[in-house]
């Protein structure tokens, strides 16, 4: 077993949740949407994830789970579905940016990346390392990009630090490309 999370939450696991007004699940992989995260949310907050889910996580016992077909709102925000892949699938040696398509597409004011480098198995990168979050920059250079899925987890590869000294040497400032901490909160 995996000793996730490798840090200390700068709250306790309820004071995470308390409050949370709407749930976004991208996949309910354990560390995306955990045993306890599963536990402690009210069982009624709106949570969307994707239509393949749905039955899963009603089986949790969540009474308003919202598949997302194509797109879908909620106090004034936009949710769209667009394909995606977690990982390359391959060797590595046929990279893809994950969200370019969308990005072209919606040309979002924020960009959230997971951008630990997680690695899995034999190598295989499965998330987002540096150099693709800074081209996720490059193809979206009027948003804001939040690099998140860092440091916490045992297969990540990219550390906050090294994220940040990467965009500084490709002029990426701050303000384009935010990596904030664990329990850091970024308004949007």
């Amino acid at each position: 077993a995996s000793p996730n999370p490798l840090v200390e939450l700068p709250c306790t696991p309820e004071e995470a949740v308390a409050g949370s007004e709407v749930v976004i699940v991208s996949h309910p992989h354990s560390d995306h949407f955990d045993p306890l995260a599963r536990r402690l949310l009210p069982k009624a907050v709106p949570l969307f994830c994707q239509p393949c889910d749905r039955e899963e996580i009603e089986g949790e016992g969540f009474t308003d789970v919202r598949p997302v077909q194509d797109s879908a709102r909620f106090q004034g925000v936009s949710l769209h579905r667009v394909p995606g892949r977690h990982g390359t699938g391959g060797d590595g040696n046929d990279l893809r940016l994950h969200p370019a398509g969308s990005i072209r597409r919606f040309a979002p004011r924020v960009v959230i990346t997971h951008s630990s480098g997680a690695v899995w198995g034999g190598g295989e990168l499965i998330v987002m390392d540096a150099a693709q979050t800074l081209e996720v920059c490059r193809a979206a250079p009027r948003s804001t990009v939040i690099a998140v899925h860092m440091e916490a987890l045992d297969h990540g590869t990219v550390s906050r630090r090294e994220l940040r000294a990467r965009a500084d040497e490709a002029g990426i400032p701050p303000d384009r490309l935010a990596i904030p901490a664990d329990g850091e909160e970024i308004r949007i």
